[in-house]
């Protein structure tokens, strides 16, 4: 039975992510999606089936989500994710929309009924709006989508080859990154008992965007406030708990396995 959005995961995934900015061309999802190769985002909406919308994929994103929460382990009661939404929406209402396409776009979304759908979509809107902060980073510190991809390996936060995967970088794309930052001063290229590694200068300028990023970032937590921002965290411990029990130990975004959960595998 083919699947309401296409086929394929990608097509799926682009579909649901880039929905909320409509009927828009393939550049703009590039462009707002910002790290992965263009023909990934094009072959991707090709795939899309012909009678899906952003309506259609608006409404299948939720279904997902509904559906998946479901088969969490561990989650905690309804009150307290009634809570953690209410907090939660507040800080994503309180984002600023001035340079960040999709976080705007999601902060328009109506708020869905049900707590765990409303919590999913609050966090959604603060992803994508510290997301298009971090493109905003990258740019300002002249860190092109292939480069940033590079840096992120060397600092050790992720798999060179799922990343790869995932985002379509070809050898040619990578080796030629590797190289204009080894020739920066910013990496050493790797050999065969591993890949590049920063540099003091690179490292230096990994903080950098790190910290720009969270900078850019910060206004939903100011708006919040201290009190209710501590509140909302101790709230999602529970939540996100249950959520980290069911990413694989090794992932492209280079999310660390929960200590307590056991081999990979074990649920």
């Amino acid at each position: 039975m083919a699947e309401p959005l296409g086929d394929s995961f990608w097509a799926r995934y682009v579909a649901q992510r880039a929905a909320p900015l409509e009927d828009v061309p393939t550049a703009v999802v590039v462009a707002a999606f910002g790290g992965f190769a263009p023909d990934r985002i094009a072959d991707a909406r090709a795939g899309i089936a012909p009678d899906a919308t952003p309506t259609t994929a608006l409404e299948t994103r939720l279904r997902g989500i509904d559906a998946a929460v479901a088969e969490l382990p561990g989650l905690p009661d309804d009150a307290v994710v009634t809570e953690a939404a209410d907090l939660a929406w507040t800080a994503a209402q309180a984002c600023q929309d001035a340079g960040r396409v999709l976080g705007a776009a999601n902060r328009a979304m109506p708020r869905p009924s049900t707590p765990h759908l409303a919590l999913w979509q609050a966090t959604t809107t603060l992803r994508e709006h510290r997301g298009d902060g971090h493109l905003a980073a990258l740019a300002v510190h002249g860190i092109g989508p292939v480069a940033s991809h590079v840096l992120k390996v060397a600092a050790g936060e992720s798999p060179a080859r799922d990343l790869r995967l995932g985002r379509r970088i070809g050898d040619e794309a990578w080796d030629a990154a590797v190289a204009r930052l080894a020739d920066d001063g910013l990496l050493t290229p790797g050999h065969e008992d591993g890949g590049p590694t920063l540099t003091a200068a690179g490292a230096a300028l990994h903080r950098a965007v790190e910290d720009a990023t969270d900078r850019a970032a910060a206004g939903p937590w100011e708006a919040l406030g201290p009190e209710h921002t501590d509140r909302l965290a101790t709230l999602l411990e529970p939540i996100a708990a249950a959520a980290r029990s069911v990413v694989p130990p090794v992932n492209p975004i280079g999310l660390p396995p929960r200590e307590d959960a056991g081999a990979p595998g074990s649920r």
